[in-house]
C-alpha cells in the first residue's frame, strides 16, 4: 500500500502522479473554456497542440525520474485533458482528497484508479457535495494549510472560482491541529491578467523560507501583506501582471533545493540561483497557455 505523506510544498518528493497530454482531444470551442488565458488562445487560433504538449510534458517527466521520484501517470481517457492532475485531487498529511471540480471532469479522478487501488479506503476522502475545491488552492505548509478561495456573492458567475469558504471550514475542521489560512483571490472570467485561477497562481513557497508572490492576485490586501509579513520582504520575489500571467509562480519543488521552472523564466531562475537553489530548466511555455504550469500538472502523493 501507498503511504502518503505531504506536508508541505517543497521537503524531498518521492512519488507523484503527473498527468498526460495524450488523447487531449480537439480544440475545444470558446464556450467550452475553463478559463481567460484558455479562451484568449481559443480565439486567436494558438491554442496548444497535443503533441506539443505531450512533449513538454514528457520532459518534466524525465527531471522528475532523474531525482529518483516515482512517477505515476492516469490511465488515458479519449478525447479528454488529463494534464492538470492537481485539480482533481490533493495530499494533506496522510489523506487524499477528491476535489469537487467541474461535473464535466469527474472522469479524471476514476482515471487514477492504479494509485486509489493502492490507497487504504479510509485515507480517501470525499468532501461532501457543497465543498467545492481544488488542489491548486490547497498548500499544505507545515502547521498551516494556505487555502485560496472567493467568497463574494456573484461567486456562481464565476467559472474562475474553485474553492468556496465551505471549504475552507471542512478543511479546518478536517485538521484541528492545524492553521488554517485562506486569501481572497481576484477572479475573472474574460481577462487572464486580472484572473487568480487558483492560490499557485499569484503564491507559492520555495525552499524553507521563501516564496514568489503577485500582489494583485489578492483581493484583500492585509491577507497580500501577512504574506509579506510571514516570509519577509527580503526572502520574498515579487513578480508583475505580465509573469503573473506566464505563469511564473506555478513552478515545481523537487526538493527544498532543487526547483523545476520554465526555461522562458530568466528573471525568476536567475534569483532562485541566487539564492543556492538548483534550478531545471524546461520548456513548459505550450501548457501554460490554458492557465496551468508545473505545479498544476503534478499531485505530490509522498514528500519525507
Amino acid at each position: 500500500m501507498l503511504e502518503l505523506n505531504i506536508q508541505n510544498e517543497t521537503s524531498r518528493l518521492r512519488t507523484v502522479v503527473l498527468g498526460t497530454a495524450i488523447s487531449s482531444g480537439p480544440v475545444p470551442g470558446p464556450h467550452d473554456a475553463y478559463d481567460p488565458k484558455s479562451l484568449e488562445h481559443i480565439l486567436a487560433g494558438t491554442y496548444p497542440t497535443e503533441g506539443d504538449m505531450a512533449e513538454e510534458m514528457e520532459g518534466f517527466a524525465t527531471v522528475l525520474k532523474k531525482y529518483g521520484v516515482t512517477v505515476y501517470r492516469p490511465r488515458v481517457l479519449r478525447d479528454c485533458n488529463q494534464i492538470f492532475s492537481r485539480d482533481i485531487a490533493f495530499v494533506i498529511e496522510n489523506k487524499l482528497f477528491k476535489a469537487n471540480i467541474l461535473p464535466i471532469r469527474e472522469k479524471e479522478f476514476l482515471a487514477l484508479g492504479e494509485v486509489l487501488d493502492s490507497i487504504p479506503p479510509e485515507n480517501i476522502i470525499y468532501p461532501p457535495p457543497e465543498v467545492h475545491i481544488e488542489g491548486g488552492d490547497v498548500m499544505p505548509w507545515d502547521d498551516y494549510i494556505f487555502i485560496g478561495t472567493y467568497s463574494g456573492a456573484d461567486y456562481p458567475d464565476y467559472i474562475t472560482a474553485r474553492t468556496n469558504p465551505v471549504a475552507v471550514d471542512y478543511i479546518a475542521a478536517q485538521f484541528p491541529n492545524k492553521i488554517v489560512k485562506s486569501f481572497e483571490l481576484r477572479k475573472s472570467n474574460i481577462d487572464p491578467k486580472e484572473n487568480a485561477l487558483h492560490l499557485d497562481c499569484c503564491f507559492q513557497p520555495v525552499g524553507s523560507n521563501k516564496a514568489i508572490l503577485h500582489k494583485n492576485g489578492f483581493l484583500v490586501e492585509s491577507e497580500y501583506q501577512w504574506l509579506v509579513d510571514y516570509f519577509g520582504r527580503e526572502n520574498i520575489f515579487e513578480i508583475g501582471k505580465d509573469e503573473m500571467y506566464q505563469m511564473y509562480s506555478n513552478v515545481f519543488s523537487i526538493a527544498p533545493d532543487v526547483v523545476v521552472s520554465e526555461k522562458n523564466f530568466t528573471r525568476l531562475n536567475r534569483w532562485l540561483r541566487d539564492q543556492g537553489f538548483t534550478v531545471e530548466e524546461i520548456p513548459y511555455a505550450e501548457i501554460a497557455k490554458q492557465e496551468g504550469l508545473l505545479r498544476c500538472s503534478t499531485l505530490p502523493l509522498v514528500r519525507v
